[in-house]
């Protein structure tokens, strides 16, 4: 059991990774979200702020990004201006890297990057192409749907299973294969 537990493992890292990107609601977001490659593409230089976006004002032209962990997290807003790249990528609730420059002592944003984590070792990330090819193949594989369990009910892709980031230590031995070599797609509400 232990052996079979420790095979595991690489799913739970890759569902903690989800946190960020599967908790937020984005559901009544009316703006069109551009490529990442855009954001990728720009070679930002200069200090930078990394954490969660908790709030966005396109009217004052601000976004606040609370960075730093514990007790020594802070909030610190950041301007913007028509000139900033990637400022859609500042959704709130989302990870983000926040390169600026200092105007009259105020941090302005000149790039904002989506700050996605990592894939752990012997994980893949498949387009929907690729998983609408699996689904048609009818290949053996389980799919579940990382989001909350009512953005689920709200709608998925059927035969997904939902084991949400917050509920998966719960459900996930329930749901998963017992055949370790069953191929596993996951799927989320953003990036990750």
């Amino acid at each position: 059991m232990k052996k079979n537990f420790l095979k595991l493992v690489p799913f739970f890292i890759m569902a903690s990774f989800l946190v960020t990107g599967c908790n937020q609601d984005t559901s009544s977001t009316a703006s069109a979200v551009k490529p990442v490659v855009e954001a990728k593409a720009q070679k930002p230089q200069g200090p930078s702020y990394k954490g969660n976006v908790v709030g966005l004002s396109n009217k004052a032209k601000s976004i606040s990004i609370q960075v730093g962990k514990g007790k020594k997290a802070q909030t610190i807003m950041v301007k913007f201006d028509d000139n900033t790249k990637g400022v859609e990528h500042a959704s709130k609730g989302h990870a983000s890297i926040i390169f600026y420059e200092m105007r009259d002592g105020q941090p302005w944003a000149t790039v904002v990057k989506p700050k996605l984590a990592k894939m752990p070792k012997g994980v893949t990330e498949i387009k929907v192409a690729e998983l609408q090819d699996i689904i048609e193949s009818e290949t053996n594989f389980v799919l579940i749907d990382a989001r909350p369990a009512a953005r689920y009910a709200a709608g998925h892709i059927e035969g997904s299973i939902n084991v949400g980031v917050k509920t998966y230590k719960k459900v996930a031995f329930g749901v998963l294969p017992k055949d370790k070599d069953t191929l596993l797609v996951m799927y989320c509400g953003g990036p990750t």
